[in-house]
């Protein structure tokens, strides 16, 4: 079980989904052709972000990546040999 400032890989990423599922679920209500806003991004201390990897995980193989140190779901910059709870390695 996981305490109160922790948040499981599960929650975080159902977090993201919905999120972004609101959004683009307005816009098309709306019916407005803007594009939907990004979902929120989560802290770095949220998914225990560290700058240095977790054995082969590291941010520069991971789906969220965004070279050459930003992340599609985790707030500011992150080192490339970096590594979070929320890793996924990229598919090959």
């Amino acid at each position: 079980m996981t305490g109160p400032q922790e948040i499981s890989r599960r929650r975080m990423l159902t977090i993201a989904a919905g999120a972004a599922g609101t959004s683009i679920g307005a816009a098309t209500i709306i019916g407005t052709s803007m594009p939907a806003p990004a979902a929120a991004k989560v802290s770095q201390k949220a998914v225990k972000y560290q700058d240095t990897p977790k054995g082969e995980q590291r941010c520069d193989n991971c789906l969220h990546f965004e070279a050459p140190s930003s992340c599609k779901t985790v707030e500011g910059t992150v080192a490339p040999e970096g590594w979070c709870m929320i890793y996924a390695k990229k598919p090959t």
